[in-house]
């Protein structure tokens, strides 16, 4: 087995570097990237890129940055690594202190700036097994970001190692870092051909071992309520309540239980996620989730007669429910050629890892990916608790991950 360097310290500070970036992402913004403040982690990205000797670095217009491992072999195929660099819009992700905790000792971690947070082994038995690790929090008010800043450091670390190590063999690497993945808009269409290989890895995963290759299908729906405006003090038989409506449609969409908290495994879901407005003019946005396009078609069915019902029941109230494709699960795709799939899980025995072979209850950039005809299976990180003040990871996970990525390089000029 080939011996690498320890990366603890690298990923350590790669990751609390990029977690203090500001970057989150923003649904309603018509811009691409949605933010601006994306583009200050990319332009970190590309400084750091540049002074490790990364060739061919450029900031896309569409907000990704691209740069390239030249390959050490003619033979070795061109392999894609892919990771985010947005944060969740669900949680607050601004001014994020990241702590760490050298060598873990096992007992409850508090948050200063949230006295009533507990991170406990006693509910969280992965993190109960992390004692001894390096464990990476945020300070309470804010998530930390390992999703997805945990897979950039993991890739920035092995291409540093690359750059840096003469003597191992392997194709031209291409590393791709995205905006707005947590929206929905991580891959543009034009991604794959600026990438420019043969297949590729979303690092954009949890525990250790766990391999992905089979996402969510996943549109998303936009439904408008329009109601009868009148004066609240006269408004006996004229006032149509917008909100009502809206209303009438959530617990319509509740009545089965096919909603995230109720469900589990390959079980679908449709998610209300945003409702705003007022008595005159609402609205709801849904997210609508299934393994299978048939399942899928039956959550937008779901809705349809949820609003159609809605409508009747409040004579006067127009309705209307615009669904749109978002991504496929990647499954459909990788099914049919599973080399990227066969060669990770290679590099996974080769360090001693046992792989998982998980489902993803939601998508990555490599959903996307893969439809698009770049085959794109997602390996872990480590994150944990992502989306929340309680998120947290160890370094040591990074470090396994970081070490698989290289052998997997290294197995795959062999094959």
């Amino acid at each position: 087995m080939t011996d690498f360097p320890d990366f603890d310290r690298a990923l350590e500070a790669r990751l609390v570097a990029y977690c203090a970036i500001d970057s989150q992402s923003d649904e309603m913004s018509p811009t691409q990237p949605s933010t601006a403040i994306q583009l200050d982690m990319q332009r970190h990205l590309m400084a750091e890129l540049e002074h490790m000797g990364a060739s061919d670095i450029e900031l896309t217009e569409y907000g990704a940055v691209l740069a390239t491992v030249p390959a050490t072999s003619d033979t070795a195929p061109d392999i894609g690594f892919c990771a985010h660099v947005d944060t969740a819009p669900q949680f607050n992700a601004t001014d994020v202190k990241p702590r760490v905790f050298r060598k873990w000792d096992g007992q409850d971690i508090t948050f200063p700036d949230a006295p009533d947070l507990v991170l406990s082994p006693k509910n969280l038995p992965y993190l109960a097994s992390k004692a001894g690790d390096d464990i990476i929090t945020a300070s309470g008010l804010t998530l930390l970001g390992a999703d997805d800043k945990s897979g950039v450091a993991i890739i920035m670390t092995m291409a540093e190692h690359l750059l840096s190590t003469p003597g191992m063999t392997h194709g031209r690497i291409r590393l791709a870092f995205t905006p707005d993945e947590e929206i929905g808009r991580g891959v543009d269409d034009r991604l794959p051909a600026d990438m420019g290989v043969d297949f590729a890895y979303t690092l954009d995963s949890s525990r250790v071992g766990s391999l992905e290759y089979e996402s969510f299908s996943a549109d998303g729906a936009i439904v408008k309520v329009t109601g009868v405006s009148a004066h609240p003090g006269y408004a006996k038989d004229k006032l149509v309540n917008a909100l009502h409506v809206a209303a009438d449609i959530v617990a319509r969409m509740n009545v089965d239980g096919q909603t995230p908290e109720t469900t589990s495994g390959r079980e679908g879901f449709a998610h209300v996620y945003a409702m705003e407005g007022g008595s005159s003019d609402a609205e709801l946005r849904v997210l609508l989730r299934d393994f299978e396009l048939d399942g899928l078609a039956a959550q937008g069915d779901r809705l349809n007669a949820a609003c159609a019902a809605a409508e009747s029941a409040f004579p006067g109230a127009v309705v209307t429910c615009d669904i749109s494709k978002q991504y496929r699960n990647m499954r459909y795709w990788l099914e049919n050629d599973m080399t990227p799939v066969d060669i990770a899980k290679t590099a996974f025995e080769a360090e001693g890892v046992k792989p998982k072979v998980d489902i993803i209850r939601g998508g990555t950039d490599g959903s996307r990916l893969t439809e698009l005809g770049v085959p794109c299976p997602n390996l872990f990180t480590g994150m944990q608790e992502i989306h929340g003040p309680l998120e947290w990871i160890s370094v040591q996970d990074m470090a396994v991950s970081t070490r698989i990525c290289l052998r997997l390089v290294q197995h795959a000029a062999k094959t």
